[in-house]
């Protein structure tokens, strides 16, 4: 009977990473082994048509002296600043207001999703449209008030904040988050709040939020990360300017790498982002300890 379970169970095993072992050689070939090249192609000087020499630690040595490098980061570093807290705020706001049980509500929530699924590209494209100085929809509207409106993305000084007001644009995916997490909400915490006088403020600070604070670190972080790789719209719209205004870290890895052909240094500059990314989110996971509540309330449930 032993010997029987066992050859089951090793059976159930062998079926088991049988199944996943699509997934486990992706993730082997996709992932580890072109992480491990760019790791070595790092410390080596490439132009992709010649063989890499190895050059050391010099790669680090260059970016560290580029001053197109610590623009880079503090494009990156501004817009993740601004456009992440913007689009959680948003999407909370937009996310309460569908979550009534009105007529017709489920049409506005297919409306606000309907972006999410759109190609960056085309999103870009339509951005350009409406950004345009002449003839594009926002400054037609402020010429109808006698305004002259901005130049946008083709302007120094309004490039970049142009570029976070379009990332509000794409808030469809949070928004379908807060959703689940506000319907997972019992009523019965608004119904008691509400017999003892609390107002709106009280229940969005003292039962909303904190009900939903698992998913606002999740999007917090995936919207940190998101945001410390934009590529398109520096790419797509205004390649980097003017004046290097929009020279998102993505955007200078990839010229690094396919324009200028300096591979070696692309793949550090990759590395130096890992090493923001991660730091980033250690440092996310650390501050929020103590401020996120999950439903059990068994020991463990605070991250």
């Amino acid at each position: 009977m032993r010997k029987s379970s066992l050859k089951a169970s090793t059976r159930d095993t062998i079926s088991f990473f049988l199944f996943i072992s699509p997934w486990l050689l992706g993730f082997l070939f996709l992932t580890v082994i072109p992480m491990l090249a760019s790791l070595f192609i790092s410390f080596t000087e490439w132009n992709i048509l010649t063989p890499p020499k190895w050059n050391g630690v010099q790669n680090f040595i260059t970016i560290f002296q580029d001053p197109l490098f610590y623009k880079a980061v503090r494009v990156t570093l501004t817009y993740t600043l601004f456009s992440v807290p913007l689009n959680v705020i948003l999407s909370i706001f937009v996310a309460m207001l569908l979550n009534n049980n009105l007529r017709g509500m489920s049409l506005f929530r297919t409306i606000f999703y309907l972006p999410a699924i759109i190609s960056g590209v085309v999103i870009a494209i339509v951005w350009l449209w409406i950004y345009n100085p002449d003839y594009g929809i926002i400054n037609s509207f402020l010429r109808l008030f006698g305004i002259q409106g901005p130049k946008w993305v083709y302007d120094e000084n309004w490039a970049l904040p142009s570029v976070i007001i379009m990332s509000l644009w794409n808030i469809g995916s949070n928004i379908v988050l807060y959703l689940a997490g506000l319907q997972g909400i019992s009523t019965e915490f608004y119904e008691a709040a509400h017999i003892d006088g609390a107002n709106f403020w009280d229940r969005l600070f003292y039962i909303t939020l904190p009900s939903l604070s698992p998913v606002l670190l999740f999007t917090a972080l995936t919207g940190i990360i998101n945001s410390l790789q934009t590529f398109t719209q520096a790419f797509v719209m205004t390649e980097g300017g003017p004046n290097n205004a929009t020279n998102f870290y993505a955007y200078y890895i990839y010229n690094n790498a396919f324009v200028w052909h300096k591979m070696g240094e692309a793949c550090a500059q990759a590395w130096i982002l890992f090493i923001i990314i991660f730091v980033l989110t250690m440092l996310s996971l650390r501050v929020s300890r103590g401020h996120v509540h999950y439903a059990s309330r068994e020991e463990g449930d605070l991250l």
